[in-house]
């Protein structure tokens, strides 16, 4: 009887550890069919072997056509980053990168905080590469990655066109599932439709044999591929140029540096369509001709610990993903415009300043001994990067930024030539202490501390309104020629001078070109509000930081758009001026208009413009764009398109506008194939229309849907495709009077039955592979892999 009972409890106790998923049992079931882990396995890859399909020409393309699609930031799923071997194998985390958090964590970035998969152990990364016995049986039993692949094979996706929302969830906010091998068992049985990749059709049989083979030979990577002479010479005279000795191009250094961290550097001369090399600007405890030794930091401004120090052009390793890609040109015409406006001007820097936050995270301070000009002009020369760090920046989503913006505006600069630099210089060294910035509270701020900034803001509105008076008074007032037209020193063209801005929802596009209708609000930057939103939305902007310093950054953000939009409002005459900020920021409190026209900001001189009809802010775009130019790109614009038959479609779609279309996707791309196997890509982009965008909740109160827009512009525009959509030349007719009667989300199913290539579609694959190549041809610089984490099921 005892015997019995003793059984019985073993039984009881076996049955709650199936129940509560006994980990060790499972461990040690998995020891016994493959060993014991060894964590240091991939510490060092294994090499090719012939006759194993090879990591860089087969597997990696692979991985970018099918898994970089939504694996490629640190917003992929589960934080598995897939665009290099060092991402698989560093594996797979649940902690969300995007969560509120009452306190900062450690940064978790692919290769900078940590250098192996050992290391990335350490810090909680689970492996999904087998790390096991090396034998076929382990290498594919023992890989999460293989396994959730086969997963799909075995269990492909249901033949119906929406995928029951009960099963697959989209939402970016989603809950993480993240099984460790350890769980891998459990997962099939209880989430056998959740097969990689998620939520879209399987990867073909010869697809799955290339990765199931390259798996069960130990995921073999042969060394990085050796550099061009050409591209290797480039590095030797750049990292020359980064380090050297004096003062002056330390400072120098360090300016271009905190600016061009987050960049992909390339040597436009070496550039092709088959070999686009990118680099990062790093700082490195090894000098140059030894091998890179990344300092990590939080920010590029931090303290990089260490006396001595390198700048050095690090090889990226990983794939070109649009949502992170931003490219900078290396070349000799930019060394010679530096070493003007830097190196050889006339001026003295007696010391460096310090690292402290209150120093390095004010710009106005840090870097007060170099010209202000040659620091303006650096960044209207690549105004377009600057400005798109905003968007794409350290956060991949720039979600920060996005809740503050209006969907659609356009950008113009303030003029070198009209700001007087030296007493800009010292007038923002004056009020250094109103211009503090979260950055400098660090990344465990306090969510209260945006009442200092507000009143800090105020402050400096009211010195800054004296101050303009005083350059732009009634005998000097503003006119379109405080805007920069583009021309540089020597008279040549720049077509950074005018931008468009595009906010799809929770991410956002910046181009080139006055793009689409005028829209409902502009802004006119100036160096020192460039400057401020660089350092707070990307300098010192820490996405591993606290709620309360990214809700002190989302709120800080609110005082710098009011003050680009009334930099423009400026332009416009006395009497038009509230009543413009009326319509802008319709329901919002006289509190909230005094920033831009009004008590905390009040510039009341006339400008100088003589407007001749009756709708001034029209009239001041027309301008505008007449001032600007030749200098306005026309990458963008419907002219480009020369069937002319397409383009008299393209038009038409352009106009179409109002509430019916408030059910269409943020930013879908459409294809039109004519008969000769032509095909045109086109992006549709919504914008939606607000009565104003500066309360922090409430967005759907506030939305205007009657006055919602859509841009439609030949080629890619944005990282996030929300919707893919297939016509003809003789259906695209069709497809354009669906969407000018489009009256409810009915009428959207209707045109999707008609025309989407939903992600159940079997042709799925063909279309996004079509696409792709189209966009990097095309766009050899700036064509990256685009991202599918908000593809749309509907």
């Amino acid at each position: 009887m005892k015997f019995l009972h003793n059984k019985k409890i073993v039984s009881l106790l076996l049955l709650l550890a199936v129940l509560i998923g006994c980990t060790p049992m499972i461990i040690h079931q998995l020891d016994e069919r493959f060993g014991t882990p060894d964590i240091a396995r991939y510490n060092s890859p294994a090499p090719p072997q012939k006759g194993v399909p090879e990591y860089w020409h087969d597997v990696r393309p692979l991985l970018e056509q099918r898994c970089t699609v939504c694996h490629g930031c640190y917003d992929a799923p589960c934080q598995q980053n897939l665009t290099s071997w060092d991402g698989i194998a560093r594996g797979s985390n649940a902690e969300l990168v995007y969560t509120n958090r009452l306190h900062a964590v450690e940064p978790m970035r692919l290769f900078v905080d940590a250098q192996t998969p050992e290391e990335w152990r350490e810090k909680k990364f689970n492996p999904v590469l087998n790390e096991r016995d090396d034998n076929r049986e382990a290498n594919l039993q023992g890989s999460v990655l293989y396994r959730i692949l086969d997963l799909k094979r075995k269990n492909p996706l249901p033949r119906q066109d929406i995928l029951n929302p009960d099963i697959f969830t989209f939402a970016l906010d989603r809950k993480q599932t993240c099984p460790a091998i350890e769980k891998m068992d459990a997962f099939e049985k209880d989430h056998a439709e959740w097969g990689m990749p998620y939520g879209l059709p399987a990867l073909s049989d010869k697809e799955f044999s290339t990765m199931e083979e390259w798996l069960a030979a130990g995921s073999p990577v042969a060394k990085t591929p050796t550099l061009p002479e050409n591209v290797q010479q480039q590095l030797v005279i750049w990292e020359n140029f980064f380090n050297g000795a004096s003062l002056k191009q330390q400072l120098t250094s360090r300016y271009i540096y905190e600016h061009l961290y987050l960049s992909h550097l390339y040597f436009d001369e070496a550039l092709s369509k088959n070999n686009r090399y990118f680099f990062r600007l790093v700082r490195s405890s090894t000098p140059p001709g030894e091998p890179i030794a990344e300092i990590a930091t939080r920010r590029p401004y931090d303290d990089p610990g260490a006396d001595k120090f390198w700048y050095r052009i690090r090889f990226d390793l990983g794939s070109v993903v649009e949502k992170t890609h931003m490219p900078y040109a290396l070349n000799a015409a930019r060394m010679e415009k530096w070493n003007a406006w830097f190196i050889n001007a006339d001026y003295k820097v007696d010391a460096l300043p310090s690292y402290a936050p209150d120093v390095a995270g004010n710009p106005f301070v840090a870097f007060y001994a170099l010209p202000i000009d040659a620091r303006y002009k650096f960044l209207l020369d690549e105004a377009q990067f600057i400005v798109d760090t905003f968007i794409k920046g350290p956060v991949c989503r720039g979600q920060v930024a996005l809740s503050v913006i209006e969907d659609n505006f356009w950008v113009f600069f303030v003029s070198p030539d009209k700001m007087p630099a030296q007493a800009t210089n010292d007038f923002l060294l004056k009020e250094s202490k109103n211009l503090r910035l979260p950055g400098e509270d660090q990344s465990n701020a306090s969510v209260f501390d945006w009442l200092q900034y507000s009143k800090l803001q105020k402050n400096f509105l009211k010195e800054k309104s004296q101050q303009m008076q005083k350059i732009f008074g009634a005998s000097d007032p503003v006119t379109t020629g405080i805007v920069w037209d583009g021309a540089d020193d020597q008279g040549n063209n720049n077509d950074n001078a005018a931008l468009t801005i595009f906010r799809h929802s929770d991410s956002a596009s910046v181009v080139k070109g006055l793009i689409g209708p005028p829209p409902e609000t502009a802004w006119l930057v100036s160096y020192p509000l460039l400057e401020r939103i660089y350092y707070l939305l990307v300098a010192g902007f820490d996405v591993y930081g606290s709620v309360g310093h990214q809700l002190n950054t989302r709120l800080y953000m609110d005082f710098l758009r009011m003050e680009g939009e009334s930099n423009f409002i400026a332009l416009l005459p006395l009497k038009s001026r509230k009543p413009t900020v009326d319509f802008w920021y319709r329901g919002a409190s006289n509190n909230v208009k005094d920033y831009i026209v009004g008590d905390h900001f009040d510039y009341s001189v006339e400008t100088g413009i003589a407007y001749q009809t009756s709708q001034p802010q029209q009239e001041l775009y027309g301008l505008l764009a007449e001032h600007v130019g030749k200098n306005v790109s026309q990458h963008f614009s419907l002219q480009q398109v020369q069937d002319k038959k397409i383009q008299q479609q393209i038009m038409r779609l352009q106009k179409v506008h109002g509430a019916g279309i408030a059910n269409f996707p943020e930013n879908s791309v459409l294809r039109v194939d004519d008969t000769n196997g032509k095909s045109y890509y086109f992006t549709l982009i919504h914008n939606n229309s607000y009565s104003n965008i500066s309360q922090l909740l409430d967005n759907a109160e506030r939305r205007r849907p009657a006055e919602d827009t859509l841009t439609v512009v030949p080629g890619i525009i944005g990282a996030y495709p929300n919707a893919f959509f297939k016509t003809t030349t003789a259906s695209l007719g069709e497809f354009v009077d669906q969407m000018a009667s489009m009256k409810n989300e009915s009428n959207y199913a209707l045109l999707a039955n008609n025309f989407a290539i939903r992600r159940t579609n079997p042709d799925f694959w063909a279309f996004s592979d079509a696409l792709q190549h189209y966009y990097v041809q095309q766009e050899p610089v700036t064509g990256a892999v685009l991202d599918y984490n908000r593809f749309e099921n509907r």
